[in-house]
């Protein structure tokens, strides 16, 4: 007898880059970020932004969870609410500039994953797989100047089958190379996408909607969530900007803005049983 085997997959939009994501019987957060209006977050070389809204969720209302996807060490992706209220021991998976970091603030489960490299979280017949991919933060010695951020590919195995496959951005500019990420991973079902345009000594350090609308071009994938775009006074590329040029590129349908607390179901590619 044949059917289809069911599981829940979904993505609540939290704020700025903070989303919890639910896949089978496995719970992601992703770059936590819990501070409210008015507080500013710390960017490095004395340099801040100040928050513009407040969370959906606080710390304290999360579920349990498997782990924290960070895609770089900034204080709108993890700030001090973060630092003091999240379990030490909770797996952290980042990149190796943040491990270091978090591993001298005593979190012993944060784990540094190179890019192209892979972390597994095993339930039964469910496979959770979280492999690095590339981002860039800047151009030239901008870049340089700012910490390694990395992109994240999660594919979700039911059965020894691929049943959903999300890519995350990360606070990456577009550039070509990144179509080496469709190349190695196609058929991406989901993606969120950071954007807000954020600019550092006048470079361009996380995309605008231009550059969002390339990238879209780029993975094409069938649904599209947007995050960082307007928590902070350091964005300056409105949502507006990316919904715009989506539509100019026909794609917009599958673009999905989210309320923040609102959740989203997310596709998944259907198990056929044999009995």
């Amino acid at each position: 007898m044949a059917g289809i085997s069911p599981t829940q997959a979904s993505v609540t939009f939290i704020g700025t880059a903070t989303t919890l994501i639910t896949v089978g019987q496995f719970t992601l957060l992703t770059d936590p970020n819990f501070l409210h209006h008015g507080e500013r977050a710390h960017l490095g070389y004395g340099l801040w932004t100040r928050r513009r809204t407040d969370p959906a969720m606080e710390i304290e209302e999360l579920p349990p969870l498997d782990a924290v996807v960070l895609s770089h060490l900034h204080g709108d992706h993890f700030d001090r609410v973060a630092r003091s209220g999240l379990d030490k021991q909770l797996p952290i998976i980042t990149t190796p500039h943040a491990r270091r970091r978090l591993r001298r603030w005593g979190f012993a489960g944060a784990e540094a994953l190179p890019t192209w490299e892979s972390h597994e979280i095993r339930r039964g017949d469910q496979l959770l797989r979280i492999t690095a991919v590339p981002g860039r933060h800047g151009r030239g010695l901008v870049n340089l100047l700012l910490p390694q951020v990395m992109g994240t590919i999660l594919d979700f195995e039911d059965q020894g089958q691929v049943r959903l496959r999300l890519y995350i951005t990360g606070d990456t500019l577009y550039h070509p190379s990144l179509a080496e990420v469709p190349a190695r991973f196609p058929e991406i079902d989901a993606m969120l996408i950071h954007l807000g345009g954020t600019r550092v000594l006048g470079a361009l350090v996380t995309m605008d909607g231009r550059q969002g609308a390339e990238l879209l071009r780029m993975i094409r994938p069938r649904v599209t969530v947007p995050v960082h775009y307007d928590d902070y006074t350091a964005f300056r590329s409105p949502l507006r900007d990316f919904l715009d040029a989506a539509r100019r590129v026909g794609l917009d349908p599958g673009v999905y803005p989210l309320r923040r607390g609102e959740t989203l179901g997310l596709p998944q590619r259907a198990i056929m049983l044999t009995v």
